[in-house]
């Protein structure tokens, strides 16, 4: 199917909030398209786009997986993506590359926050969508109410273009209004051709046909002249006139059915190849001009055997396997190899991919998520995902001594694979700092690590970096003199400290009148000082926003040196920070926290027990996004609970914002346990 012409192309996202069926639903697709011949479960870890073996073990998708599938002569790229907040990096790097979505909802859950955050998204990118009500032989089931839901918090422009036949356990079959024809449940089977819609269920379409109708020839004056004089619209008429308000964004069809029975496919697969545009029609979704080839690499598989696997989509010409394209970061020519057509975890190879069609290629040297490739060097900006920071952070250490630069390179492999990972090692602190969107995020990261890589890490909740610094002015006299037999050493300083407007910074001011300590010998107690500062005495973090004035001082003609008067600057700052009414920092945080309007006061008040303050609240579509600021020390252990207070519907991104002096009380607990650490190394 390589080099398949750019109007028989469907390139389709399948995105939803967690344990919508998003999986279940591209091997149902995928089964009904006859490119497999069962159909898979998750409970089994069958599934093509559930691969990974982290995915069979958690029964959920950590990472997007990408398939391909044929209906009426259309070849369709499936991307499976992840719906836990935890991977949504994943939704980012999907919907930039198609040129539709298919969102999974449940029938029994109804909009949960994965759907908001990705439906925004996919309105930011103006993507044409359709919405597919899953889940139906559930209990408490509810196709009305979930459709409701849709067009409340998600858009008014949400229309049924499918009717579910009976409900919960007695569901039977699905009608399609557009059609007026039903498909009854195949149980598992192929879905066969639609028969008619059942008797006691015409009265029901009709209404539903209607409202569909209205909704579709608002978007279309001669078809609105026709409808409102009476006249019998074509089916083929008003799905013409559906397809182009999809693309423009005008109306989003929901579907409905079961995928693990495959109820509702047949219509889906159709809705899809009707309704959403091909890449010819929607165009290009990145800027090359000058370019007659360009291909932009949307995700990275990190495999240990076969090295890096790099996901693209070919924005324009044709990539072909041994073509050598130019990457536009590192402006190096990079040679494609074999170019490989994925089925989930299956690669075939295949000699070319066309316009607007989505491959793979592997063990290219540099390239990475992010970058485009031309066949030209071009100044070509290619897009930013604009990836979420990190908001969940542990200190990691190796298990086996020595196995630091191992466990580096292997989180280095992994970030490629997701950005949405950060390592860092804390200047202050000296840990080794591994960020992602959640604890299990984190987890599943160092999983990979261990069983890809072969090595293995120890989580620890990290040290909270904090600061010091001091309130009011003080003097001290730093004097070191020692004297071993031959030459000697001496340094002597006289220092102000005070603090800065503003707090943060340090200044070194020389105020030395007539040479009392040579200039030589001036940097030297900067340099002193500048090292005391580095482990305040409260609790050994460094202090900041210090103004010190170097003011007296003296010095001998043998036995001064350089060393004798760092020394000096030292101890000169260590006395007078005592003096100076120090106190302890800590890092405030810029918090927006999303949730369901029925817990706003359960987080509030949990906010309001971690120090928190209320910023503000905005109330839309039954979320509230709840904007406060609160004490890094307190959100340590801040994602579990709002997953607890919230039922896994709450989300929060957070951003350092300023230091802020930490309340009496809270900063005697912490100096205390300084000291017993300190005390415990000791003894150690």
């Amino acid at each position: 199917m390589a080099g398949t012409e750019p109007a028989k192309i469907r390139n389709v996202a399948v995105v939803g909030h967690r344990g919508t069926g998003k999986t279940s639903l591209v091997e149902a697709l995928l089964y009904q398209t006859g490119e497999v011949n069962r159909l898979g479960t998750i409970e089994a870890g069958t599934t093509v786009g559930d691969w990974d073996e982290d995915e069979h073990k958690r029964a959920m998708s950590i990472a997007l997986s990408l398939c391909h599938t044929s209906w009426q002569g259309r070849k369709i790229n499936l991307l499976d993506v992840p719906g836990d907040p935890s991977f949504q990096g994943e939704v980012r790097c999907s919907l930039r590359v198609v040129e539709g979505a298919v969102f999974v909802v449940s029938a029994v859950m109804g909009v949960e926050v994965g759907t908001t955050r990705a439906w925004k998204l996919a309105d930011e990118l103006a993507l044409p969508r359709v919405l597919f009500v899953n889940m139906l032989d559930r209990e408490r089931a509810d196709f009305e109410r979930v459709l409701g839901q849709l067009q409340a918090q998600l858009s008014p422009r949400c229309v049924a273009v499918h009717l579910p036949i009976g409900s919960e356990h007695e569901l039977s079959g699905i009608v399609d209004v557009l059609h007026m024809c039903a498909y009854t449940s195949p149980d598992g089977q192929k879905e066969g051709d639609p028969g008619p819609v059942p008797a006691e269920l015409a009265e029901t379409a009709r209404s539903y046909r209607e409202r569909l109708l209205d909704a579709v020839v608002e978007t279309d004056e001669a078809l609105m002249e026709r409808y409102l004089e009476g006249e019998e619209l074509d089916p083929h008429d008003v799905a013409a006139a559906l397809k182009a308000a999809m693309t423009r964004g005008e109306v989003f069809p929901v579907a409905c059915g079961v995928a693990t029975k495959n109820l509702g496919t047949h219509a889906l697969l159709d809705l899809i190849v009707e309704g959403i545009p091909s890449p010819a029609k929607r165009g290009a979704p990145i800027d090359v001009d000058g370019a007659q080839t360009a291909a932009f690499v949307f995700k990275t598989i990190a495999d240990p055997f076969a090295g890096k696997i790099n996901l693209f989509r070919v924005v324009t010409g044709s990539v072909t396997a041994d073509s050598t394209l130019v990457d536009t970061r590192e402006k190096a020519k990079e040679r494609m190899g074999t170019l490989l057509q994925l089925q989930g975890k299956e690669h075939t190879g295949v000699k070319e991919f066309g316009e607007g069609d989505i491959g793979a290629v592997a063990k290219l040297k540099d390239v990475q998520t992010g970058d485009l490739l031309l066949d030209r060097e071009l100044d070509v900006e290619p897009p930013d995902f604009g990836f979420p920071e990190p908001v969940m952070s542990f200190a990691i250490t190796p298990r086996s001594k020595g196995d630091e630069e191992k466990v580096a390179t292997a989180i280095r492999r992994l970030a490629e694979e997701d950005p949405t990972l950060r390592l860092r090692r804390d200047p202050q602190t000296g840990e080794e700092i591994l960020s992602g969107m959640s604890q299990m995020h984190v987890e599943v990261a160092l999983e990979r690590a261990k069983r890809r890589f072969g090595v293995d890490v120890d989580l620890h909740p990290p040290r909270v970096p904090y600061m010091e610094t001091i309130r009011s002015e003080a003097r001290a006299q730093g004097r070191y003199k020692k004297q071993t037999g031959g030459r000697g050493q001496f340094g002597d300083c006289h220092i102000v400290i005070e603090p800065i407007e503003g707090g943060t910074g340090y200044e070194f001011v020389d105020q030395i009148v007539g040479g009392v300590i040579p200039q030589g010998f001036r940097p030297a107690v900067d340099k002193g000082i500048q090292e005391a500062m580095a482990h305040g005495e409260l609790a050994g973090a460094p202090v900041q926003g210090v103004r010190v004035r170097l003011v007296d001082g003296s010095y001998h003609t043998v036995d001064s040196s350089e060393m004798a008067f760092k020394i000096a600057g030292s101890m000169a700052f260590k006395d007078a920070y005592q003096k100076a009414s120090p106190v302890l920092l800590e890092p405030i945080m810029e918090l927006e926290v999303t949730v369901p309007d029925e817990a706003v006061g359960a987080v509030n008040g949990d906010l309001n027990s971690r120090r928190g303050r209320l910023q503000g609240m905005e109330p839309a579509g039954g979320m509230t996004t709840i904007k406060a600021e609160a004490p890094l020390a307190e959100l340590i252990t801040y994602s579990q609970s709002l997953t607890s207070m919230t039922g896994g519907r709450g989300d929060y991104s957070m951003s350092f914002l300023r230091y802020e002096e930490v309340p009496t009380h809270v900063a005697q607990r912490v100096i205390e346990e300084t000291r017993k650490a300190r005390e415990t190394a000791a003894a150690s």
